[in-house]
């Protein structure tokens, strides 16, 4: 309870400008970009609107996410792809040995444009002047070459990502601590795709298909059988889960129910420092764990962590 009360009480800091160093851009351009990326994610790009964007993951054969991305486009034969800097070198390699006859060129594009997260009062802001403008996840803006995706909350705060040509002024905005950026990454249940966990995970076990990141009606793409049975024949036993420790914690930490030492029962996919003591994480465990309740990090003698749901409703709850 202590824990919620500090939340709600941190909202007021979460108003500001942050740049994105930690992130890189995958530039797609041609007449084939969106079939071509269609084709490799967990997402519809083919019937990709000006007016959105796509949280999508790039799995491997087995259905694990090698990366995930925030994908939009920048005009109809040119998308643009955001993702962790730290995957962006291999994972670009890996997405360009499958273009073979395919129109499509794959460039790192992250010297050409310039990134901000905007959170609070600078989302509206920067979107003030634009009629029109939603503020509903994954929802597009542009205005003089400018591109805003909304993204999900974080307690409450709004939150988007803000993209132009590098040499474009700044978004208008006092600066939000790049601590507090990551912070609220993590306290809006929305997992990014780092080192530490790629392979780790299927997209529902980071609940990627209960915010707009799997569509189980487009055609195949790598890992699509494991995905789809994960859904549909009730063999998924894990899921993404919000938790506090005052020990620190960061990606690919395993965390263990008191009751079983010899076998983790889940795995931190995303972590920050909370701005008032302590840490953050979303950790991807058994459901039966969550359940439990007794959860420690890095052993059964560990930090207890307190668990709590993802801010949205899961998919089968919907």
């Amino acid at each position: 309870m202590e824990h919620r009360i500090i939340m709600r009480g941190m909202q007021n800091q979460l108003h500001g400008v942050a740049p994105l160093t930690h992130l890189g851009l995958i530039r797609a351009q041609g007449e084939d970009a969106a079939k071509f990326l269609h084709n490799q994610f967990t997402q519809d790009f083919v019937l990709l609107k000006a007016s959105e964007a796509r949280l999508a993951g790039f799995c491997s054969a087995k259905g694990r996410l090698q990366a995930s991305f925030i994908g939009f486009k920048r005009s109809p034969d040119d998308i643009l792809l955001v993702c962790s800097r730290d995957l962006l070198a291999a994972t670009l390699k890996r997405l360009s040995m499958f273009v073979l006859r395919a129109k499509v060129k794959l460039t790192d594009a992250s010297a050409d444009f310039v990134l901000y997260g905007l959170a609070g009062s600078a989302v509206q802001d920067a979107t003030a002047k634009v009629a029109n403008n939603s503020d509903a996840p994954w929802a597009k803006t542009d205005f003089d070459d400018v591109s805003v995706v909304s993204l999900y909350p974080a307690d409450g705060v709004a939150r988007a990502l803000w993209l132009a040509p590098v040499g474009h002024a700044a978004p208008a905005g006092a600066m939000l601590p790049s601590e507090f950026w990551a912070w609220g990454e993590v306290r809006s249940g929305i997992v990014t795709v780092t080192q530490p966990i790629v392979e780790a995970f299927v997209p529902q076990m980071v609940n990627y298909e209960s915010v707009g990141g799997v569509n189980f009606k487009k055609g195949c793409y790598p890992g699509q059988e494991v995905v789809a049975r994960s859904q549909f024949r009730g063999t998924l036993k894990r899921r993404a889960y919000l938790a506090h420790a005052d020990a620190p914690m960061q990606a690919g930490d395993e965390v263990f129910l008191t009751t079983d030492e010899g076998q983790p029962c889940g795995t931190v996919a995303q972590a920050a420092a909370a701005p008032t003591g302590g840490f953050d994480a979303i950790v991807a465990m058994q459901i039966s764990a969550f359940e439990a309740g007794d959860v420690r990090l890095g052993g059964v003698d560990g930090p207890l962590l307190a668990l709590t749901p993802p801010p949205y409703p899961l998919l089968q709850d919907i």
